[in-house]
This record gives structure tokens, sequence and C-alpha cells, in this order.
């Protein structure tokens, strides 16, 4: 049998969301399966390819919902889960119990560890430490902006890995190590070390390049990476520099998009008024109520700095 896993690309939570459905699918359902990944991206484009969903099973993780008939499961925990209203009653009309939604979770991880041990009567201990750690990164439940920016841990490590590497292949090696291996075990390993060791480096350039371009005003921390060599940062650096801000705005550009980060601080003296995924759901992006984004075509440099200019301008009014 061979599974399709589809997951959100460059993601620790989404790496570790194919790692433990593909293992729950396989010690649950399909012993000796043959497991494919495709690694998905928000884009201005198109966001489903018809020949994405090649597999016997084919399953979304951590990504937004298709109504294509040959998915067979689907795990989310975003706001802005459905492209379409006409998704999302799509989805309201399944009845598989293999197509699932719950916006609670900090994680779609926990979430569908969750799921599978309490629908699905299946637990995988060796897993935990991925699980708890899932949650941790994607729902920035680090203890300090330090903890997130100095990366001492073997899981903030390999989220460095996954968020910089270029291409999907690098990513695909690690969700099959996340499936069996700890964390400490992947970043000890020679192929990775190899690859974090540059990277590392690369994060602490960004450190100084975000350092030298940002401004802050009204607790809006503001920069535009569109010039820079810069395809993703550590989307913590800014509350680092900062530690006072309460929301960062930020543009850049990348291989198949241009890009309006927009988040807010975890560390803030005071809760985030504003609902960001609802502000970039106006844009046609979305997100999670604390972070989102919005993605343009490559390209549109002057569109995306307009938006950007807009969002920072409604989070310094308030």
């Amino acid at each position: 049998m061979r599974v399709r896993i589809l997951y959100h690309d460059h993601c620790f939570d989404g790496a570790a969301s194919a790692a433990f459905f593909s293992r729950f699918y396989e010690d649950k359902y399909a012993p000796g399966a043959e497991f494919e990944f495709t690694g998905l991206a928000h884009k201005a484009s198109q966001l489903f390819d018809d020949n994405m969903f090649d597999g016997d099973v084919n399953a979304i993780v951590d990504f937004k919902y298709s109504p294509d008939p040959r998915l067979t499961w689907w795990f989310d925990h975003h706001q802005s889960a459905f492209l379409r209203p006409e998704d999302a009653e799509h989805y309201k009309l399944d009845h598989s119990g293999k197509k699932l939604y719950d916006p609670n979770f900090r994680s779609c991880t926990m979430f569908i560890a969750t799921v599978a041990r309490e629908r699905f009567g299946y637990d995988a201990p060796d897993l935990s430490e991925l699980v708890k750690w899932a949650d941790i990164v994607d729902g920035a439940q680090y203890e300090s902006a330090a903890a997130a920016v100095e990366l001492r841990e073997p899981a903030m490590k390999i989220t460095l890995v996954i968020e910089s590497a270029k291409g999907s292949e690098i990513v695909h090696r690690v969700i099959r190590l996340m499936r069996r291996e700890s964390l400490g075990a992947i970043i000890e390993d020679p192929e990775m070390q190899q690859l974090y060791q540059p990277l590392y480096e690369r994060h602490l350039h960004s450190i100084d390049l975000i350092r030298n371009r940002a401004t802050c005003r009204d607790g809006v921390v503001y920069f535009d990476l569109i010039s820079q060599d810069l395809e993703g940062y550590n989307k913590f650096i800014p509350y680092y520099l900062y530690p006072d801000s309460t929301y960062t705005v930020s543009v850049s550009t990348s291989s198949f998009r241009t890009k309006v980060s927009v988040g807010s601080n975890p560390w803030a003296r005071e809760e985030p008024k504003h609902n960001l995924a609802s502000i970039c759901e106006r844009y046609g992006g979305g997100g999670h109520p604390r972070v989102g984004a919005i993605s343009f075509e490559i390209g549109a440099v002057d569109q995306a700095r307009e938006v950007a200019l807009e969002v920072k301008n409604e989070l310094e009014s308030t």
C-alpha cells in the first residue's frame, strides 16, 4: 500500500504531524506501507495540484482542507483552515470520521496524538517527546525569547534545519527520522550536523540583519527583507531584540512567493488585542489568532509592502 501524506512544509509542527500520522497509520492499519511525503506552502496561486493525491491513501496534516474525493484523512488546527466557504460546507457534510478539525489545539501534532488515543485507541509513548515539542514550538510556549532564539534544545536546532533548508528533501529525511528517533539523536546525525552548522551561522547573521533594519513604534516592530538574501528567519528574533514590543510586521520574499508576516509577542506585558488571522484573512491570508501571514505572487513587492504598511498602521493605532 502506498500512502501519500501532504504536510505544511518547512514547519516543525508540519513535519512532526506527518511523522506521527504515518506511525499511527502504519501501526494501526497498514504495517509495511510505503509512505511518500509532499510539502505544501501557502501561495497566492493554487495550493493543490491534481496529481498530488496519487496514493492508495491520501492524507493532509497541518494544512488547509481540500474537497478532492481522493482525500482520505485530514487533520488541521488553523483558524484559516478553509480556502472557500464551500470547502467548509463540504467538510461539514463528511461523515467518514477521518477528516478532523479543532482550532483549539496549539499544534496539529498534539491534535493528531489526542485523536489517535481517544478515538482510535492508539498511543506511541516513544513519540511523546516529539508531541511535547511540537506543542511548544507551534504554540510559542518557550520560557523566554532567548530560549527560542539561542537554540539550546535539540528541537530548536531541528526547527532551524526544517525552516531554513532549501527544498523539501531535507525535511523528508527529518520526518523519516522523527518516526523512530529521539530529537537528540536526530540532530546528532552526521548529515544533520553538516546541515545545521552553516544554517546556525546564517541564523546569527539574520539576528544582526534584523537588528540593523528593524524599527519599533508604538509596540510594533517593522522590517523589510526584500533586498536581502534571507529565505526564512526565526520569528522570535524581533521579540529577542525588542522585548517590550507587542507585534511584528515584516515583508520578505522567497523562491515561490512574496510574503507579509504578522506576529505577536508571546511574552508581551499585555495580552494582544488583535486577532491576526482575521486581519490576514482580509488580504487573502490567514493563520492563528496570534500569528498569521499573507502570500503574494513572486514580484508583487509593491503590493506586499503596501499591505504590510496598512497592517502596521492598524496595529500601531491601538
